[in-house]
C-alpha cells in the first residue's frame, strides 16, 4: 500500500503544483468575492399569499404559482453557489498552505539527504584511514 502511494507522490509534478498553487488561491478568492458580493434574492412572499387566494382554474394563477416556485429554487440555488464557492476558497487557501509545509519538507529531506551523503563519505574516509594504519 505505501508502495502505491510513493509511486502516485514521485509521479506528481511537485514543481508545477508549487508554482500553480498562489494563482489557484487568488482565483478562488476572486471566485468568492465575485459570488460573496451578489445577495441572495428572496422571493416576495406578500405575491405568494396573494396567489394563495387565487382559484386554480385560472392560467394565471397557475403560471404566477409556477413562477414563484422557480424564484424560491432559483434563492435555494444562489445559496448553495454562495457555499461552493466559499469552500472552494477555504480548500484553496488550505492547499496552498499544505503546498508551502510540502516546500519546505522537501527543501529540509534534501538537506538531511546532503548532510547524510557526507556523513558517509567521512564515514568512508574514516574506516578507509584505520584500515591503512593497520
Amino acid at each position: 500500500m505505501a508502495g502505491a502511494w510513493l509511486r502516485v507522490l514521485k509521479s506528481v509534478p511537485w514543481s508545477e503544483v508549487l508554482a500553480a498553487a498562489p494563482q489557484v488561491a487568488n482565483s478562488a478568492r476572486r471566485l468568492w468575492d465575485t459570488v460573496g458580493r451578489k445577495g441572495v434574492t428572496m422571493p416576495d412572499t406578500e405575491f405568494d399569499e396573494t396567489v394563495a387566494h387565487m382559484p386554480l382554474d385560472d392560467g394565471i394563477a397557475l403560471i404566477a404559482t409556477q413562477v414563484e416556485r422557480q424564484d424560491i429554487a432559483i434563492s435555494q440555488l444562489q445559496g448553495q453557489v454562495r457555499e461552493a464557492s466559499k469552500l472552494i476558497a477555504e480548500l484553496a487557501d488550505q492547499n496552498a498552505q499544505l503546498v508551502a509545509k510540502l516546500q519546505a519538507a522537501r527543501e529540509r529531506l534534501t538537506l538531511v539527504g546532503f548532510t547524510a551523503a557526507g556523513a558517509g563519505v567521512l564515514a568512508i574516509v574514516a574506516l578507509s584511514l584505520v584500515l591503512a594504519r593497520t
